[in-house]
């Protein structure tokens, strides 16, 4: 082997790399388990405890660098909501309501037409809501302009929609003004995200526009959640307090606290007695939570010294107060952990009695450090009867960042509309000298001096901001002008037990699985090449492993099925170089040049088969959302790293032996003449498996026409819960029960056990809202309460109800058309990619017939066996990725099968045809006998261990692996030699 400095410097270097990803994890999981101990169960020690050590040092890499528990969580390996538990949501941004707020709100005949026929094109087409409303527009009255005054042409808008402008350049400047609005929403979203508090919130934005996908672990509130993220979003500008004006209320603050924690004598009990006696003066609820402080100050980690500042100053111990003299409105500043107290500590009774009743308080929306830790206080003063800003951001008509020539500064220009740039003339002119404080959601994003009266409503932000920043305020400004509400159009919660509950089953069916390939390795290819490829397993996984850390994947339960799927799979470039160096010994080569051309020889079936799976993992990337995702990541992964190792790594090893002259067998005494000589005649027998899938795919046809499929919420829309019970029910009287509250009977199906049901409704999913989803689940838990023996609905959501589940009617079509175009492009892909590669289309022509083959026979199983078995058979995203792997698989064994035909041609061009073919087929049999045994073992242990979460998802596969087998020999092969034929014999005919 060529270049084996190279390689070895690679290998090294990619597990170096591996370990060093992996290290973060190791850390983080090290940290958390002392603040276990820490926490003693109490769950607030325990985040208390990490927060205090948010920003601090906690992993040093080779004494280049300090790593804090921050950095770290952030590198560490991403597990998904279905391993530990927590909320995902995909929100949809409302452009319907961005285009009326352009058009304020038009009674425009044609206008309110359009917008309700582009509502209803929708439902059935992937194109923008933009395009549709211009298509709308154009067919109710191709003479209408959009430009015109009653729709598009105000005033708000004339600097951006001339008078007379065409209708295409109107749909142009309404896609950007939609555009900045979902910027905007999603930048809104990620710092409402941010203030939840969940360790590695993930947002982003999806393929289809409009739409934003959020992933927040550990919730358990969802009904908190969905009303925060839906909330609209509130622009103010407010006046404020200098920290000169307010230092001494907050000094006064301080002192009264102490006042009330400190104790007068030095003696034990005349010190309860003192204390006792000032507090009688404080109220019950200002005692309880000094009394909260002083017992964490107790269970902190902090000396005695900080422990006493903590007494002596309440406030100022959580709070460092600007000093004297500062005109800013800038009080004060606190470690992020303290934040929250500070809030509870203003909010005392006692403390607001020192405070002017005009002040209150807002946080800024951004750390001051780089470790992102430390938070400013903002003083606002409230100068309104109703205690509401004096402007809001209504007023606002456009801003945009820009660069001040002058000062060669980024900074902010901002429009305000006529009444509103009274307000502000009247607003800057009372506060030259002062800030002004930005304010959205409560939270100050900024906060600039006002330097002169400014008339007309056109001002300019400076501050030193970056580019991105300046964008970001402008962004700010501009959503008080074009409201975005977004809504949840599906979402799903997964309880923490039941998170915990799918890592020990996964991790099981993990081991169990991988066990398992390492000792038939053992068995079937003696110890010296099965501990070479066992190795290579071993450090394929590894590779996944921090490939996957590395690019901040997160790891699924389909993900660790696509993990394991990948080592069952990975056996096969293994079984394909050991048969061919097998082969290569038997025609009598020496051990190492068998080696070197057994090597050689299997590297065409080792790659066509790889790129082929390959195109279906990118295919499936591309197309799915969510767990599908995370499934076509680890095979994509699995693909490279397997490859890598079972190639190189193998090769390195096996090299290294003969250097040192060990002899290395390839077979055991056992397995030596397994399926050596078999002399099964294909092509003799191809009518009579002709006959069986026909009826096979006649039988399916018939199902699908008849039963269809048990087809998922995320192909019909709808909401799903699984709910746990103590004891076990009966699924009819959970279904009457809920008819009770819901008016029609839901489909209730146990789930795992007689104790555990999965129940699915449409009630009311065509509405949207957090009064519905909060109605949804309300009846619900009054649905079945006779069977929760009294549990409270906080119990109820947090313990019994396992997962819920909520997709949208437009998603659900979304997703319905995506999963039909995946295998669509999948077959077509492949079959372009085999026709090119073997220059043969007939080739191309039996593996997609046979893949068609596979796939309805798959379906058509699913259809005649659902409510039969114990287990779901549910059509859903997953299903999908079940069926594009079984296409994956299915083309990987075909492919390797046509390129020993190929190569039994190239070498008897003058032999009878048939018997190439069938001499071809019969020296893959060992291989495709180890490979599919190997990968229905892997299978089989998920399927058994994997809980049953994945079991319809692993069937599917199992189904697909044996039908796979099938069609590779006894569909693809006869169906190419046919057609081939049949051309021949045309051309014959011609000649």
């Amino acid at each position: 082997m060529r270049n084996k400095g190279a390689i070895r410097l690679l290998a090294i270097l990619f597990a170096l790399v591996s370990l060093y990803q992996l290290t973060f994890t190791y850390v983080t999981k090290s940290v958390e388990k002392e603040a276990q101990e820490f926490g003693a169960g109490d769950i607030k020690k325990e985040q208390a405890y990490l927060d205090s050590i948010r920003g601090e040092g906690v992993y040093n890499f080779l004494w280049i660098k300090d790593y804090t528990y921050k950095e770290c969580k952030e590198l560490e390996m991403n597990l998904g909501l279905d391993l530990k538990g927590g909320m995902n949501v995909t929100m949809e941004v409302s452009v319907i309501d961005i285009i009326k707020a352009m058009a304020n709100n038009s009674k425009d005949e044609t206008f309110v037409a359009a917008i309700e026929k582009a509502k209803a094109m929708q439902k059935d087409s992937q194109k923008e809501f933009v395009v549709l409303f211009g298509e709308a527009f154009e067919s109710i009255n191709p003479n209408a302009q959009l430009s015109s005054p009653n729709i598009f042409g105000t005033l708000e808008m004339k600097d951006k929609i001339p008078f007379g402008a065409s209708n295409a350049e109107v749909l142009k400047v309404i896609k950007k003004e939609a555009d900045a609005a979902i910027d905007n929403t999603f930048n809104i979203l990620r710092s409402r995200i941010d203030r939840f508090g969940v360790a590695q919130p993930n947002i982003q934005k999806a393929d289809v526009s409009g739409r934003i996908i959020i992933e927040l672990p550990g919730i358990k509130d969802a009904a908190r959640v969905r009303k925060l993220l839906q909330g609209t979003a509130s622009l103010e500008f407010w006046e404020t307090y200098s920290a000169n004006e307010v230092t001494q209320y907050l000094n006064a603050a301080n002192e009264k606290l102490a006042a009330i924690n400190t104790m007068a004598e030095p003696a034990e009990v005349a010190k309860e007695a003192t204390k006792e006696e000032v507090k009688e003066e404080a109220k019950d609820e200002d005692v309880a939570l000094l009394d909260k402080i002083e017992e964490t100050a107790k269970d902190s980690t902090a000396d005695l010294n900080e422990k006493e500042i903590a007494k002596k100053y309440p406030l100022f111990s959580v709070l460092n107060p600007t000093q004297r003299g500062s005109s800013k409105a800038v009080v004060g500043m606190s470690h992020i952990k303290d934040t929250a107290r500070v809030n509870q500590i203003l909010a005392m009774p006692a403390v607001q009695s020192v405070m002017p009743r005009n002040l209150k308080f807002f946080w800024g929306v951004k750390s001051i450090d780089k470790g992102g830790n430390v938070f400013e206080l903002f003083a606002i003063k409230v100068t309104s009867r109703d205690g509401k800003a004096p402007l809001d951001g209504d007023a606002v008509t456009s801003a945009r960042e820009q660069i001040d020539q002058n000062k060669a500064q980024a900074e902010v220009s901002m429009s305000m509309s006529g009444e509103g740039a009274k307000v502000w003339a009247r607003l800057t002119k009372d506060n030259i000298d002062r800030a002004i404080a930005i304010v959205l959601d409560g939270y100050v994003y900024s906060a600039p001096n006002v330097i002169s009266e400014i008339k007309g409503g056109q001002s300019s932000i400076s501050g030193n901001f970056t580019i991105a920043e300046a964008k970001d305020l402008a962004n700010i400004l501009k959503s008080g002008k074009l409201p975005a509400p977004a809504h949840i159009i599906a979402d799903e919660v997964v309880g923490p037990s039941l998170g915990q509950e799918s890592i020990q089953k996964g991790m099981w069916s993990f081991i169990i699985a991988f066990v398992l390939v390492l000792l038939y390795m053992f068995f079937f290819y003696s110890k010296g090449a099965g501990l070479t490829a066992n190795i290579a397993l071993i450090a394929n996984l590894f590779f996944i492993f921090g490939v996957l850390a590395s690019l901040g994947a997160v790891l699924t339960l389909p993900g660790i099925a696509g993990i394991v799927l990948t080592i069952g799979m990975s056996v096969d470039a293994n079984v394909l170089i050991y048969e061919r160096i097998q082969e290569e010994l038997k025609g009598g080569k020496g051990l190492s040049l068998a080696i070197s051309d057994g090597y050689k020889n299997a590297y065409s079936a080792i790659i066509d088969g790889n790129i082929t799976t390959l195109l279906t993992g990118i295919i499936l990337y591309l197309f799915g959302e969510g767990p599908i995702k995370g499934f076509a990541t680890t095979l994509v992964i699995g693909i490279f790293s397997s490859l890598f190792a079972a190639i190189f790594i193998t090769r390195l090893i096996i090299e290294g032996s003969l250097k040192r002259n060990r002899n290395i067998t390839f077979t055991t005494k056992f397995t030596d003449n397994w399926l050596r000589n078999a002399k099964i005649k294909f092509l003799e027998k191809r009518k009579v498996f002709y006959v069986i899938s026909g009826i096979a795919i006649l039988v399916s046809i018939g199902s699908l026409a008849t039963r269809g499929l048990n087809q998922g919420i995320d192909f019909t829309g709808g909401r799903t819960y699984v709910v746990a019970f103590d004891q076990d029910v009966s699924v009819e009287d959970i279904s009457k029960s809920l008819e009770t509250v819901y008016g029609h009977a839901p489909e209730v199906k146990t789930f795992g056990g007689d104790s555990q049901v999965k129940i699915t409704t449409k009630y009311k999913i065509e509405e949207s809202g957090n009064d519905v989803d909060d109605e949804v689940e309300e009846l619900l838990y009054t649905g079945l309460q006779p069977y929760l023996n009294g549990a409270s609905k906080t119990d109820f959501l947090e313990n019994n109800r396992k997962m819920s589940q909520k997709v949208g009617p437009t998603i659900a079509d979304d997703i319905r058309q995506s999963a039909v175009w995946s295998i669509l492009f999948a077959l077509i892909v492949i079959f372009l990619y085999i026709m090119l590669r073997f220059s043969n289309w007939q080739y191309g022509l039996g593996a997609i017939v046979a893949l068609a083959h596979d796939s309805i026979i798959v379906l058509g199983i699913f259809s005649l066996c659902y409510g039969w078995l114990p287990f779901s058979l549910e059509v859903d995203q997953a299903f999908i990725a079940a069926i594009l792997t079984v296409v994956g698989y299915s083309i990987n064994d075909t492919v390797v099968v046509f390129d020993r035909i190929r190569e039994y041609i190239g070498l008897h061009p003058k032999r009878d045809r048939v018997e190439v073919v069938d001499s071809a087929l019969n020296s893959t049999l060992r291989r495709t006998f180890s490979t599919s045994l190997s990968t229905m073992v892997v299978l089989l242990a998920i399927f058994l261990f994997g809980g049953t979460s994945i079991q319809g998802f692993t069937f599917a596969l199992l189904v697909g692996v044996v039908v796979g087998t099938y069609s590779s020999l006894f569909i693809a092969t006869p169906i190419a030699y046919d057609t081939s034929l049949h051309v021949s014999k045309v051309i014959a005919k011609k000649k």
